[in-house]
């Protein structure tokens, strides 16, 4: 093994095979056995509250009773009817606070049913296997242009396609996928599962994909709108935060966003480059994601550090401690008030210890402290860049785009979903039904215009 150090910064920590096990999948797919199992300790509730805890209201009683009788075929036609993304959701979904939080087991033996599991096996076994579970209707004469091929995009155009409409799907990236192929840890989607689903998303037919085309760069608004029947914007959150602190731009202070991406598109993790001493400034999923994978590339220490108190992260308790069992260690109340250095490279990072008052404020207690670090992430949040969208379709403080129930915009002929708009939920699986609900509202207005004059 040969390390390469710039500093306390260094490639090749740790050996290939040290890689590949820490970068194996932490959920192993399960086999037809254990799926049996996992399947008989469903109730079936009629009144299922699994289900309305799920965004995208798979049938989840349904399809577990399909597996638990050998029916996997209609398992996976199950959830990908209501979610074509079931997969990469079963991977990626904080199932203990939705599906798998509203179980009934889990007042019975305080164990809920694998539902993500169980979903997961389904839909591996249909896309392993390549099955044919959509026949696309016949061509509607109808042309739709979807901006953003994560998962809002991919939904939408999926269920487009799926009515007969004819999709041109773009991207800024290279790869279709968004999150799902760039911002996701390596170790929950291993094999190149995003782009096996993209692959099998887009074998419907009817859909274009055009890669590392951005909106307002190589395409307005107005020109979409001219040349499509309809237009569905889901470009995401492109923009990330700054600390607003002293330092920031010393060497080794880094988005996580941008540790993540290149991470997942390494072909060779050796040659990635990880502090000795980490430190992550954030307390939601990326942050951990950055957390655990610095810590998985060799990192001697990684310490997340948080503002306010643990309930106020939006990483669900599995991650929080999925990232403390993997040795990361955790501070809360910290604020960053200062990133220290030798005049070019980081080598720590000044905090102020902070305490809440009664109204939920935050507020300082002067109380400072550090913590020795050679690589700062910066994981506090992403922002929505408005490039090429009109401002008269944006939220009061500019910071969404504005819709309605069915991802309307203020203009009719365009929608939106996904982490760009206001929906709810920063979730993959509520850009999927974004998605989803956009391509319903879409085929209505279709169904009561006229085909315009090519």
């Amino acid at each position: 093994m040969t390390t390469k150090e710039t500093g306390d910064i260094a490639t090749g920590r740790l050996g290939a095979d040290r890689l590949a096990c820490e970068f194996a999948d932490i959920a192993p797919l399960l086999d037809a056995g254990a799926a049996a199992v996992a399947a008989s300790r469903c109730h079936y509730c009629y009144d299922a509250p699994c289900v309305n805890a799920c965004p995208t209201q798979i049938d989840i009683p349904s399809f577990i009773r399909k597996i638990g009788n050998g029916n996997v075929k209609g398992a996976a036609l199950d959830i990908l009817s209501a979610n074509p993304l079931g997969g990469m959701c079963a991977r990626v979904c904080p199932t203990e606070i939705l599906c798998e939080g509203a179980c009934v087991r889990n007042h019975q033996d305080g164990k809920p049913v694998a539902i993500g599991a169980l979903q997961r096996h389904a839909t591996d076994w249909a896309m392993a296997r390549g099955e044919t579970l959509f026949k696309r209707a016949a061509d509607s004469g109808r042309h739709v242009a979807v901006v953003g091929a994560g998962p809002a995009g991919l939904a939408c155009a999926h269920r487009l396609a799926l009515a007969g409409h004819r999709v041109t799907l773009f991207d800024a990236r290279e790869k279709a996928g968004g999150l799902n192929e760039y911002g996701i840890a390596a170790y929950k989607t291993v094999d190149d599962f995003a782009q096996r689903e993209v692959e099998w998303l887009l074998s419907i037919g009817g859909i274009e994909l055009r890669s590392g085309v951005a909106l307002g760069r190589d395409m307005s608004l107005a020109d979409l709108r001219q040349q499509h029947d309809a237009v569905f914007l889901a470009v995401g959150l492109a923009g990330v935060k700054a600390l607003g602190v002293e330092g920031e731009t010393l060497d080794g202070v880094l988005d996580a966003v941008d540790f993540i991406a290149r991470l997942r598109q390494s072909k060779d993790l050796a040659t990635l480059p990880v502090g000795r001493r980490v430190v992550v400034i954030g307390g939601g999923n990326t942050a951990v994601d950055a957390a655990v994978q610095s810590k998985k590339l060799g990192a001697q220490s990684v310490t997340m550090a948080y503002r306010r108190g643990v309930d106020a992260m939006s990483a669900t308790w599995a991650e929080r401690e999925f990232a403390q069992t993997q040795g990361v260690s955790l501070i809360l109340n910290a604020r960053p008030v200062r990133v220290l250095g030798d005049g070019r490279t980081v080598t720590a990072v000044e905090f102020e210890w902070t305490r809440e008052d009664e109204a939920g404020r935050l507020a300082d207690t002067g109380e400072r402290f550090t913590v020795e670090a050679d690589m700062v992430l910066k994981a506090i949040g992403q922002t929505f860049v408005a490039a090429g969208v009109d401002r008269e379709i944006l939220t009061l403080d500019g910071a969404r785009i504005a819709v309605d129930a069915e991802c309307r915009t203020s203009l009719g002929d365009v929608w939106a979903g996904g982490d760009c708009a206001a929906t709810g939920l920063d979730l993959t699986v509520q850009a999927v039904q974004d998605g989803k609900l956009a391509a319903a509202s879409i085929d209505r207005v279709f169904a009561r215009t006229a085909v315009r004059a090519a």
